[in-house]
Formats: structure tokens, C-alpha cells, sequence
């Protein structure tokens, strides 16, 4: 029997595309790809009592401080682990990070950090933290990223969350805008149903206040086993970012809380137990495709106190920062200046160690090249993400980058799949 194949496949190939229409919505709609734009490599919080709008550059000078202090570059080498031909290179874009752009990302405590104080006084300090934002804002020296986390949504806290939520937004908005690169993060949620409630007070302020729809976005913790594990078994990290319709930015690890939560012990509790990276693999897979972005938490082994109790703190923070960027976390919390240095010596070298492997391997596969390693367009695109991450954090420059890959910066978040900015938000 004589069988018409091409006519055959295209009737079939219509009768698919229409069977799965909605999948195909579905899935573009849910997994629109990696987010465009930079990430930070980290989050500071700060209480809010102890913030002002000074902060930024006066971390910088008590990182450089601190780096003088305990035994220069030297130390700081050693404590990150960094490889000899490495060492003068990391130690110096260290330092000029601390001088030009000590925190990439401030969050303004109003939670856990700040506790629970009367409410004209925790008014002032929302009062305070938006007119610090906006003063910093006018005088250079904000953190590119900023933002505040106020109380939860559980029923004891969520009157008072609510309340300090609208009014720094109110405060901060002008014109009907918001500063760039602000999002406001939500603890400890328990259901999707607050993450609903979160996008129901985000249209109620948007709309009060006469700014863009959907340009108030917010961050999530994860810090409760409910978020992990709902009541019939299921994760609920997924249905969390899917109720945010497009505007959850990233899922941050909460240490503390969640190892508490599980009873683990307190001098158990850290960043690298096991129940911690079995909670991050989940919010990983929840996150995938999704343009959502993840941070680790926090350490809270701080560099105080004596020079060797100081460069045994910075040892523990920069394997904890290696150990979370060869996961695929790429941002994390800082809780103290003296963190900087070793926040930016592991994320700078982890970065230079790579980028000549990376660089090769893209350039090879843009040739279609014969080499030792064959890469597929996915890991092309890994090494693409990688080394646009090396960009972002001042590991690299474009001159150094179109040398090693023949890439400008346009052609590598192509293959990052990462859209331009400005094609549209979600």
C-alpha cells in the first residue's frame, strides 16, 4: 500500500497543534525562560533602627576597613582559597568593588530583624527607610537594588505587614513610579492563598497610587516546611511562583527559621545541612524556567573579634558562597560589612577560574569546532548564562569577553536565552 507521508504528517501536525494549543499557551505562559537583566550576587538586610541613607558607601569603607585590618589581601586570599596566578587579580576588583558598589542589593528589615515594636514606632522607621532611599536615590550612592521586608502574612502579623508595606510604598512612589530596581519581600509564607492575598494588596496599591500595572514586584521566603511540603504531600514552592502571576522575582532561602522549624539543633543549624539542600533543590526545580531567581541564605558565623577569629569567619563564609554558586545559587545574604570581602573574593574567583574553559567551549561551538567536549545547545546556553554572570558581577569585561568567545554582549544573552531588556515584564 502506497501511503502519502508528507500529507500524512501534515494532517497529523495540524491535528496536534490544535490538541495541544493550550499546552503550548500554558507552557509559554508559565516557563517564559530565564529573566533578562542582572542579578545581584547578593542581599544585605539591615534592621531598619539601623538604617540610613549613608549605609552604602559607609559598608564599603568598613569592608575596606576590615580587609586593612585583619591581614590584608593576603588573608583574604588564604580564607577564599584562592589559587596563586588568581590572587593579585580577585584581591584588586575586590577592592574596587568595595569602593564603587559595596552592596548590590539592600533589604531594609522590618521583620525578624527589627521584632516587634509599638505601632508609631515602627511607622517612623518605615518613614525613615523611605526617606533614606530617596535621599541615597538623589545622591548616587543607593544600592542598584533595594527594597524592604516587612511582616508576614500569617493572621498575628499580617495587619502590621499590610501596614508597613503600603505605607513605604506610598512613600517611595513619585509620579507614578517607583525607584528601579525595588521589589519588597514576603516571609514566611505557608500557602499559595498568601501569595494570592500578596497580588490582590500589589493591584490595590498600583491602583491607589496611579502606578503601571504590575510594576510592584516582590521576593519570597522559604522558610517554613509548609512551603516544602503541603498537607497532601505536594511541594508547594511551584504553585507559590504560579499564583504570583509574573510578578515574584526570586525565592530566598531562609536558614534559621526552617532549620528550626524541622528541630534541628541550633549549633547544627546552617546553610550546608542536609534538610537545607534538600528545601533549595526543591525551590530549583520549582523555579526553572520561570525567570524566577534564587539566594541562599545567610551565614551566621560573622567576621568579629579578633584577626584570627575574624579570617576563620571569612574561611566559613567563602566556602559557603563557593558551595552555593556550584549549585547554581548565585545570590545570598550578607548580614555584616566585613562579609563583603569574602562575598566578592569567592563569586569573583569562582567566575575567573571558569572563564577560559568557558570561553573556549563557546567559541568552539560557534565554530562548530572539533574539541574534547560536545556541546549541546543547553550546555551552550549554561555557558553562555555563566559567563554573562561574570559580566554582570565585574569578574570580566566585553573586551576580554569577545577576545576569549568572539561574543559581544547582545550575541551572549541571545544564547543565554535571556530576552532583551525591555521585551516586555512578567
Amino acid at each position: 500500500m502506497t501511503v502519502d507521508a508528507q500529507g500524512l504528517a501534515g494532517g497529523l501536525a495540524d491535528e496536534l497543534d490544535a490538541l495541544l494549543a493550550g499546552a503550548d499557551a500554558a507552557l509559554a505562559r508559565d516557563y517564559p525562560g530565564e529573566r533578562p537583566g542582572r542579578q545581584p550576587v547578593h542581599t544585605v538586610y539591615v534592621p531598619a533602627d539601623r538604617h540610613d541613607a549613608s549605609l552604602v558607601p559607609r559598608w564599603g569603607a568598613a569592608a575596606l576597613d576590615a580587609l586593612d585590618a585583619n591581614g590584608g589581601d593576603a588573608a583574604l586570599a588564604r580564607a577564599a582559597g584562592l589559587a596563586d596566578d588568581l590572587a593579585e587579580d580577585v584581591c584588586a576588583r575586590v577592592r574596587a568593588k568595595l569602593a564603587s558598589e559595596p552592596v548590590e542589593d539592600l533589604r531594609v528589615d522590618l521583620e525578624d530583624g527589627y521584632g516587634t515594636r509599638p505601632d508609631a514606632e515602627e511607622d517612623q522607621h518605615v518613614d525613615a527607610a523611605a526617606a533614606a532611599l530617596l535621599e541615597a536615590q538623589a545622591a548616587g550612592t543607593r544600592a542598584p537594588f533595594c527594597g524592604i521586608r516587612f511582616k508576614s502574612f500569617e493572621a498575628p502579623t499580617r495587619a502590621r505587614g499590610l501596614r508597613t508595606l503600603t505605607r513605604f510604598v506610598a512613600a517611595v512612589a513619585c509620579d507614578g513610579t517607583l525607584p528601579a530596581g525595588l521589589v519588597v519581600t514576603l516571609p514566611k509564607v505557608t500557602s499559595p492563598a498568601q501569595v494570592v492575598a500578596m497580588v490582590l494588596a500589589c493591584e490595590r496599591l498600583e491602583q491607589a497610587l496611579g502606578l503601571a500595572e504590575r510594576s510592584l514586584a516582590f521576593e519570597l521566603q522559604v522558610e517554613t516546611p509548609q512551603a516544602v511540603c503541603g498537607t497532601d504531600g505536594t511541594a508547594l514552592v511551584a504553585p507559590m511562583v504560579h499564583a504570583a502571576r509574573g510578578r515574584c522575582r526570586g525565592l530566598h532561602y531562609g536558614t534559621y527559621d526552617y532549620s528550626a522549624s524541622l528541630g534541628i539543633a541550633a549549633a547544627q543549624q546552617s546553610m550546608d545541612h542536609p534538610a537545607a539542600d534538600h528545601a533549595k533543590a526543591v525551590m530549583q526545580v520549582a523555579a526553572a524556567g520561570t525567570g524566577v531567581r534564587l539566594s541562599d541564605g545567610s551565614t551566621n558565623r560573622l567576621p568579629v573579634g579578633s584577626s584570627a577569629q575574624v579570617r576563620e569567619a571569612w574561611a566559613v563564609h567563602a566556602r559557603l558562597v563557593r558551595r552555593s554558586l556550584g549549585r547554581g545559587f548565585y545570590q545570598g545574604w550578607d548580614l555584616h560589612p566585613a562579609q563583603l570581602p569574602t562575598r566578592y573574593a569567592a563569586t569573583l574567583a569562582f567566575f575567573r577560574e571558569g572563564l577560559p574553559e568557558a570561553g573556549r567551549r563557546l567559541a568552539n561551538y560557534g565554530a562548530h569546532a572539533d574539541s574534547g567536549v560536545l556541546d549541546e545547545p543547553a550546555t551552550a546556553r549554561a555557558l553562555a548564562g555563566y559567563v554573562a554572570r561574570a559580566l554582570d558581577c565585574g569578574a570580566t569585561d566585553p573586551a576580554e569577553v569577545e577576545r576569549l568567545c568572539g561574543l559581544d554582549r547582545a550575541a551572549l544573552d541571545r544564547l543565554a536565552g535571556r530576552a532583551p531588556a525591555g521585551g516586555g515584564a512578567r
